[in-house]
């Protein structure tokens, strides 16, 4: 590929307006957009977007596309008219559970950086008039959200673009692409071909039919989402002008699945109350193409789309949320619905955008799944990914290939997608799992653990114990305290006792989910020196803990490689965006020097449990001839052997800070496994565990969460991890960044906070404030990443991200959890046996 990559963008929507400024603002000018419609109102979603910004999120990194979009469209103009106007948000709560819910999202915004402020009713009314008194508890505020002007930003970014060397071509329908041993290399269109080095499509709900093309499946579904505008209202007439059209707050009332805009003298109302409306994309081929685009700020209502992505205006689905806009906005008595349609746009399985390289064509990259809110901030980050090689912005939860393959499956892509639409709004627990379609993936110990009662959650299609209901006669129980309502939800005091159980017995842990890789091969050694950090040419039967980092030195991941022979390793990974990053930087052909190596997901043959607590060798030692003592069998060490009559990989670790083993075997052996060690540990007190009680054991012992502690933002000496690099064993992918980097010399630190009421469980995101009592010097200095309750030290613990100043043990803070202040206190680390006596005994 040569300095000046060509790239051909497919959608000149706002994401590839977007992407064509931010990638011709750092010198790649050799870009072509095609679009199958007309320029700029191209007939997809951002051609009918209502345009409304809101910041908050809970996701960092959705609330940083967002606020990237808001702070370059205000800079926008489009021959004078505006392409963001800074009205501010407003979202009201009827609810008592929706106060609540404002609070919890007030401390997204203070971690985020957004501003944000809690208001009474009063204050919600003098901020929008229309807003019925007697209907509203609180609000929250957010001054610097507003509206986009989509198709304004659209050409404001493309004229720019254009300026600088990139070329906009509308009525090109793409039909094809093209490639060679592996790369991308063309778009064919009916207009011709287009040579390329870098295909990025940013098609939106075409997306899936593009992919296609590439033999890439683009998990999202294209949904019909209802929008109507009433007759003009005498409240808001006088108060606003066809040029800047609005004045008051965008306005959501989430407790009713409604959001509100104005229009000059009308009212503009979307809703996610209705039933789910997938949109058939080959239906939507068959409609008549777009046409001039017209006067698309007011589309008709009538029988036939203005244009393939506006659809004809259901009535009757609308008709529940009318009579509950009414009745929050009494202004509407009078008014009727002059207007509207089911417009469509994307929704995904999970809720987020996809965005990264197709796995087996390079070259083809998607952008898909943006809404008007992230687009600016989603093209910024794909423009660094595509130019510099790696986005500033942590991306793992955007990543098109986070999905493992049952997730991509047509079945669960519509029904986790048409379950996000219905649940946009609604309050959802950090941990609240989606409920269909369940089971999908289960370990061999699945009965058993039914047997036993657990309670089950979901990761990535497996089904995960989180505590078991045959726990509750544990006497631990009763040392468990209570918490609060909303640390309540998926939790259970079972959960405390196991993690005590494990403490003083020994407990069994379900390890399956977490994804294998097997690496093999005479150039395997060399393979994963070069991508991890910290020594692995060392003897057979040897455990390793490494990270994965990108070329800026950031974490990617952590890795724990155990090597099984001379030339086989296998590796404990975190998910599928491990196994796509080895695949990526296998040797590629033309390099024999590097030598063979292969790369194997051997998850779903495999099984493993976790068998940690003080009796775990009493537990193993009789079941095997192998010597498992402390001298026979020594910490990170590895050997293969029996357990009775199942065959066995044992890696002497422990993520709980307990003497025990992970045991693997095949997956035909997962239950006879079970059966062995349950009834060899019935007179030792064996109990299962599940990941609540794990999640609370790790926190004690300060073992870190990749993708929760800490993500590619992070180097690993502020996520103090420096143990696991090894700077002088040779060159590896972040060397280079992180030469002079110490954990002395870093400017932040993951910290471990104690929180003075034992009692205050919090969960995870929110803001950390300076100082020990509430005071106007008291700022925003970090936030909260795992939390947990510590059973065996009998303290609320939660992690943090705080500046290196404030990460000195005995310095106070506050955690801010559902608007009160709760007083913590940092400390040393870990909690829990900082000398390591019991995992070592």
């Amino acid at each position: 590929m040569t300095a000046q990559p060509k790239v051909v963008i497919v959608g000149a929507g706002i994401v590839g307006c977007a992407l064509s400024d931010e990638l011709t603002a750092r010198g790649w000018t050799d870009v072509t957009v095609l679009d199958q419609g007309p320029l700029f109102a191209t007939g997809g979603s951002s051609s009918h977007a209502p345009g409304l910004v809101f910041q908050t999120n809970a996701s960092k990194t959705m609330t940083e596309f967002a606020r990237y979009t808001v702070d370059k469209y205000a800079s926008l103009s489009l021959d004078g008219r505006w392409c963001f106007r800074k009205v501010g948000g407003l979202e009201v709560a009827t609810t008592p559970e929706r106060v609540a819910e404002l609070k919890r999202k007030l401390g997204y915004a203070a971690s985020w950086g957004v501003r944000a402020q809690l208001v009474d009713a009063d204050r919600c009314v003098e901020l929008h008039p229309l807003l019925g008194r007697d209907r509203v508890l609180a609000g929250l505020h957010t001054p610097d959200d507003g509206l986009a002007k989509a198709l304004h930003a659209c050409e404001a970014q493309a004229r720019r673009a254009i300026a600088r060397g990139a070329r906009f071509l509308g009525h090109h329908t793409v039909t094809g692409i093209e490639s060679s041993g592996g790369r991308v290399t063309g778009v064919v269109t009916d207009q011709g071909v287009f040579p390329a080095d870098i295909v990025v499509s940013c098609a939106g709900f075409w997306g899936p039919k593009v992919g296609r093309m590439a033999g890439l499946t683009v998990p999202l579904v294209p949904m019909a989402h209802q929008y109507a505008r009433t007759t003009p209202l005498p409240a808001l007439a006088g108060h606003n002008s066809e040029a800047q059209e609005a004045s008051k707050p965008i306005l959501r009332h989430q407790d009713r699945d409604l959001y509100f805009r104005e229009h000059v003298d009308r009212i503009g109302i979307g809703s996610y109350a209705h039933r789910p409306l997938p949109v058939d994309l080959d239906a939507l081929d068959a409609l008549d193409g777009p046409g001039d685009g017209g006067d698309l700020d007011r589309p008709a209502a009538s029988d036939a789309p203005v244009m393939p992505s506006m659809l004809a205006f259901t009535e009757e689905d609308f008709e529940p949320s009318w009579n509950d806009a009414r009745a929050l906005l009494p202004a509407l008595g009078s008014a009727k619905v002059e207007e509207g349609f089911n417009g469509v746009f994307s929704f995904t399985p999970d809720g987020f955008p996809l965005l990264g390289e197709a796995p087996e064509l390079r070259g083809f990259w998607v952008a898909e799944a943006v809404w008007v809110t992230h687009s600016a901030g989603v093209a910024k980050a794909m423009a660094e990914w595509l130019v510099d090689g790696k986005p500033r912005t942590d991306l793992h939860e955007c990543d098109l290939n986070r999905f493992e393959q049952v997730q991509l499956a047509p079945a669960y892509v519509h029904q986790r997608s048409c379950q996000n639409f219905v649940e946009v709004y609604d309050i959802v627990h950090p941990l609240q799992p989606m409920e269909e379609p369940r089971p999908l993936r289960v370990s061999p110990f699945h009965a058993r653990q039914r047997e036993l009662g657990a309670v089950f959650l979901e990761a990535a299609g497996w089904e995960r114990p989180h505590w078991y209901e045959a726990n509750a006669g544990l006497p631990e129980v009763a040392d468990v305290p209570g918490r609060g309502a909303w640390a309540s939800r998926y939790w259970s005091p079972i959960a405390g006792a196991e993690a005590l159980a494990t403490r003083s017995r020994v407990a069994l842990y379900d390890m399956t989910a977490l994804k294998r890789l097997e690496v093999t091969g005479p150039g395997a050694l060399a393979f994963l020196q070069r991508l991890t950090t910290n020594q692995l040419d060392k003897p057979v039967g040897t455990v390793t803990y490494t990270l994965l980092l990108d070329e800026s030195g950031g974490v990617r991941s952590d890795l724990t490689v155990a090597r099984l022979g001379e030339q086989r390793f296998q590796v404990g990974a975190n998910g599928n965006l491990d196994l796509d990053w080895f695949t990526r930087q296998l040797p590629q052909a033309g390099h024999p020097e590097e030598g063979s190596v292969q790369v194997r997901d051997i998850t779903a043959g495999t099984c493993c449990l976790g068998v940690w607590g003080p009796l775990a060798r009493d537990l193993v030692q009789p079941l095997t001839d192998a010597d498992f003592s402390h001298r026979g069998f020594g910490y990170f060490k590895a050997r293969q052997t029996y357990l009775g009559n199942v065959p066995v990989t044992a890696m002497r670790l422990s993520y709980v800070g307990e003497l025990g083993w992970e045991l693997y075997t095949t997956a035909d052996a997962g239950q006879q496994l079970w059966d062995t060690l349950w009834r060899a540990g019935e007179p030792l007190g064996l109990v299962a565990a599940g990941r609540s009680a794990f999640n609370s054991l790790r926190l004690e012992k300060g073992y870190r969460s990749w993708g929760t502690d800490m993500t590619a933002e992070h180097n690993p000496y502020e996520a103090g991890l420096g143990f696991a690099v090894r700077m002088d064993k040779g060159d590896f992918v972040g060397r280079a960044a992180l030469a002079g980097v110490t954990e002395q010399s870093v400017a932040r630190r993951l910290s471990c906070l104690v929180l003075d009421d034992p009692q205050a469980v919090v969960m995870g995101k929110e803001p950390v404030y300076a100082g020990d009592a509430d005071g106007p010097g008291n700022a925003v200095i970090g936030y909260v990443t795992s939390a947990a309750y510590g059973y065996a030290v009998g303290r609320s613990i939660a992690y943090a991200w705080l500046p290196a100043t404030a990460a000195t043990p005995g310095t106070r803070v506050q955690v801010e959890y559902f608007g009160e202040r709760l007083p913590a206190t940092v400390a040393a680390e870990p909690l829990f046996d900082p000398e390591m006596a019991r995992i070592r005994r």
